[in-house]
């Protein structure tokens, strides 16, 4: 059986993340504009707690849920209700809810996503959810992993996956790259899935990534077979995201330093900062956005990072939850 990770979180206000004060303020105008489960505070016990279904670590904390709650006018709901959140490996029957929060994943595509969380799900031993305990729901809050592109490479959702990043790529010298990357180089690159719900507590960020790249490095030592042990050997891993970006970032008379982008995950700044190389691309798929945010558009954003810099990664990510 693969070796379960401990996991330590500690308290600490749940605010969206962002390194610069400009672009946090923005991240939060943005987020309590959009999210369905809004998270207003959080407690943390320091305790682990096994399960013999799966990874788990509970943590307490506060959920608003009165922006989309179902409840009907004449219920007595404050909106705010108590919830402890657990780490689980995905598994099938998942999948109706790893699927609500991929449905975007490649903008407005339409593509095999069916097929593509299947191959999720379908890989326990590297990945995390995140559920609430006791939910009758039985909701995913956070889907992490990471899925071999070369392995895969014959599925008809990767074909897919390949097309619209190879389409929506415009620069001819990341082109190149990007080609590579998904072709002769697909072996070697692991395609990092994270998606959550807005205002997840933030201090499960660096416990949920220690975990995924404490099991990455797990699995290419514990597989059964040494194609598997070897599909884990990731030299590098490729994310894609979306950030908001300033209508004029890309003119002379735009904005400039930290008023170019809002990042809408925290780590993805982290990750944007140790890319090798990347490319942003517009989206057809627009939230509603406040005033404040009017002059942002939500933008792709495809990074490729060299594993090498996963120590650095997770450091970073670490120093910038301890600091809120």
């Amino acid at each position: 059986m693969p070796r379960k990770p401990a996991r330590h979180c500690r308290p600490s206000r749940c605010l969206p993340l962002s390194f610069s004060p400009f672009a946090r303020s923005m991240a939060r105008i943005a987020s309590n504009n959009k999210v369905t489960h809004k998270v207003q505070n959080s407690r943390f016990p320091r305790n682990n707690l096994p399960s013999s279904s799966g990874k788990r670590m509970v943590n307490h904390g506060l959920i608003d849920k009165s922006e989309d709650s179902g409840s009907s006018d004449d219920e007595e709901f404050d909106g705010t209700v108590q919830a402890d959140f657990e780490f689980f490996d995905p598994k099938p029957s998942d999948f109706h809810g790893v699927k609500i929060l991929l449905q975007t994943y490649l903008d407005d595509k339409q593509w095999d996503l069916s097929g593509f969380v299947d191959v999720i799900v379908g890989q326990p031993t590297v990945g995390t959810v995140i559920k609430i305990e006791n939910d009758e729901d039985d909701g995913i809050y956070s889907i992490v992993t990471a899925l071999n592109l070369g392995r895969y490479k014959d599925l008809e959702c990767m074909a897919d996956l390949k097309e619209f990043l190879l389409k929506a790529c415009r620069q001819k010298d990341v082109f190149s790259k990007l080609s590579l990357f998904l072709g002769d180089q697909a072996k070697n690159v692991g395609l990092l899935v994270s998606q959550r719900v807005v205002n997840l507590p933030p201090q499960l960020l660096p416990p949920l990534y220690d975990a995924l790249f404490d099991e990455v490095s797990w699995a290419t030592e514990d597989e059964p077979t040494e194609e598997l042990r070897s599909s884990f050997c990731f030299k590098f891993y490729l994310v894609i995201s979306k950030i908001y970006k300033h209508k004029n970032a890309d003119k002379q008379n735009g904005p400039s330093g930290d008023q170019t982008i809002v990042y809408i995950k925290a780590e993805d700044e982290i990750f944007h900062e140790l890319s090798s190389w990347s490319f942003s691309f517009p989206l057809h798929t627009q939230l509603v956005r406040t005033d404040e945010m009017k002059d942002y558009r939500l933008t792709g954003l495809v990074m490729v990072i060299d594993s090498s810099k996963i120590p650095t990664f997770l450091q970073k990510l670490h120093s910038l939850i301890d600091d809120q």
